[in-house]
């Protein structure tokens, strides 16, 4: 992807995923409404107590975007599938990782925009210390929002000519996200406990070091998958 061409290809796909979103937000609706349901019931079925402790709070909030990224990613290759635009971006000239880079970028886009709404919910319901906690906070969420994403869009794309790729996502996806979301609640509580200088960082590299290594395998996997 070191031609310009490819590069503008990728924007491409980044800008109309995100116009097509912004008109109709069906998805954004859909996951913010799931999002928001979910940190609701926890606080109900965990009590306030509980929930307010820095290890289950953290573990509330990533479980609650995992699943309201499901629907997301799911829904990302739908739209191409739907009238057969996929087949057309694959066939046309130029590298077929773009596709996914774009794809990636706009889910990322998208899942911290939701991201933002389940951190001011929660910290609203839970009475969260979020400002105390700092932009090492936003620095854990970015890279766990990313890595999350670069799996996600790859495993939805794997599934996306399934008949049953909602049931086969969430199966395919969670296994591998365990170190990942080990990391981010780990990361995530030491903050919102006031622990910046203690386990934060070591979880903090983890994440990073996930990110790298899924990034250029999914990266390089993309062409083999999408075009099975």
């Amino acid at each position: 992807m070191s031609r310009p061409g490819e590069w503008t290809r990728v924007r491409a796909i980044l800008w109309k995923d995100l116009v097509t979103e912004w008109r109709t937000r069906t998805s954004f609706n859909a996951a913010a409404f799931l999002a928001a349901l979910i940190v609701l019931l926890f606080g109900f079925a965990l009590g306030p107590d509980r929930v307010t402790a820095g290890a289950v709070s953290a573990g509330v909030v990533w479980m609650t975007l995992l699943f309201a990224g499901v629907l997301t990613f799911n829904r990302a290759w739908e739209r191409e599938i739907e009238n057969g635009a996929l087949e057309a971006l694959v066939l046309y000239p130029g590298d077929v990782r773009s596709i996914f880079v774009g794809k990636v970028l706009a889910n990322v886009v998208f899942l911290l925009a939701v991201g933002a709404l389940v951190i001011v919910v929660a910290g609203i319901l839970y009475g969260l210390p979020v400002r105390e906690a700092g932009p090492l906070l936003v620095v854990v969420f970015v890279l766990g929002i990313v890595g999350f994403v670069t799996l996600g869009t790859f495993y939805a794309a794997m599934a996306s000519r399934l008949r049953a790729r909602e049931v086969l996502l969430p199966l395919l996806l969670f296994p591998m996200l365990v170190p990942l979301l080990l990391a981010a609640v780990e990361a995530t509580a030491a903050l919102l406990t006031g622990d910046l200088l203690g386990n934060a960082p070591q979880w903090i590299r983890l994440l990073i070091v996930f990110d790298v290594v899924f990034a250029v395998a999914t990266y390089f996997a993309f062409e083999f998958v999408i075009e099975e």
